[in-house]
């Protein structure tokens, strides 16, 4: 799951930790320069606003400098706390860094403190620079949120791809992986739309980067996905020691109401079907609407997503998760979909509604083997 850290320092020699405040001190005093007692409560104020009064906080300050004074952590040099020898030590493991670094405190919070939020390695250079700017933070907030890989920061549209196959994954099951191929498959839309599930609300939103902004912002509980917003949160979680809840599953979807629009006083659990019973299911519905020859029957797409939706409601599918699993199924041999040249005029409304595009071809039809 995710990969959202707000660990503390690690236990010195018959000395107590430090809590989540006192690691974030440690930190601070550990920059270049250190830090006095005012700079202290100016630089860390922000982070608990919410949770001490300015006169808590002086205090709580003053008790954690007192707790690492008598570790050996911290010096006191003319007013001018610094880290000492063993607190840059310290300092290097909690941020899980093999050496001490004596950087400006702009950097030390908005890259390191916030990589060890998200537990990315901020020695890297990729996951430094993304940090710097608002889509690379958003796009490390979403990969760390829900458990992805946390190597480099993906692209919006990389990332919308993946989050599309990761809720058909949660629709469906993970016995979808194979056959989707990753989520390759899905156009652009399509694959907002399955995204969008993963929203609070779900909903359909009109370009990737806005996708990716939004969870990020739900995410971290920030009411927008500003920059400086998204780092305060994250540095209140590690300042307080608020451990950010695992990613919840989306909700299951429940099958639709009927049609009269009555309201169901216990809704139906959806039971999604494996790959084999889609498949299944698929090919049985398209013998009953096939049409042409011997050897060369097939049905359109769009009568057997409303033979499926009829006989399979349990199943809670919507038209683009259908046609989405579809073409997965197809790619993974399951069912065997067929294009058209359309140069039959007469149905129009059945290509329109049938058509499923995947790279240069569009499919309308499913074949059935006699």
């Amino acid at each position: 799951m995710s990969a959202l850290s707000t660990d503390t320092l690690p236990m010195t020699a018959n000395r107590a930790k430090p809590g989540p405040l006192g690691s974030l001190l440690l930190a601070r005093v550990a920059c270049a320069g250190g830090a006095t007692r005012a700079q202290l409560v100016r630089d860390l104020g922000p982070f608990v606003s919410s949770k001490l009064s300015p006169a808590e906080l002086r205090s709580t300050i003053d008790t954690e400098l007192t707790r690492l004074l008598s570790a050996g952590l911290v010096r006191n040099d003319r007013s001018r706390y610094r880290a000492s020898e063993a607190g840059a030590d310290a300092t290097a493991r909690f941020l899980r860094e093999k050496e001490s670094h004596a950087r400006a405190w702009s950097e030390q919070r908005d890259i390191w403190l916030v990589a060890k939020v998200l537990g990315v390695d901020a020695a890297k250079p990729g996951i430094r620079t993304a940090l710097t700017r608002p889509e690379g933070l958003n796009a490390l907030i979403v990969q760390s949120s829900f458990g992805l890989n946390l190597r480099q920061a993906l692209s919006p549209s990389k990332l919308r791809a993946t989050l599309a196959l990761l809720a058909l994954e949660r629709a469906f099951g993970n016995n979808v992986k194979s056959g989707l191929n990753r989520g390759a498959a899905l156009s652009a839309k399509a694959g907002r739309v399955l995204a969008g599930q993963l929203l609070q609300n779900p909903r359909e939103v009109n370009t990737d980067a806005r996708l990716v902004s939004m969870l990020s912002a739900e995410q971290v509980g920030a009411t927008r996905a500003e920059i400086e917003m998204l780092r305060l949160v994250l540095l209140k979680r590690l300042a307080t020691g608020v451990l950010k809840e695992q990613a919840q599953p989306a909700p299951e979807r429940i099958a639709p109401a009927a049609a009269n629009g009555a309201a169901q006083s216990a809704p139906k659990a959806v039971k999604r079907p494996g790959l084999a019973q889609f498949s299944a299911g698929v090919l049985v519905a398209a013998r009953s609407h096939a049409q042409g020859w011997s050897g060369s029957r097939k049905a359109f797409i769009s009568q057997v997503w409303q033979a499926i939706r009829m006989s399979h409601p349990d199943w809670g599918l919507s038209e683009i998760e259908f046609k989405d699993m579809l073409a997965g199924a197809h790619r993974a041999g399951q069912v065997v979909l067929a294009s058209a040249d359309l140069k039959d005029k007469q149905n129009l409304k059945g290509f329109e509604e049938s058509a499923i595009s995947y790279k240069n071809t569009v499919w309308y039809f499913v074949r059935v083997d006699d």
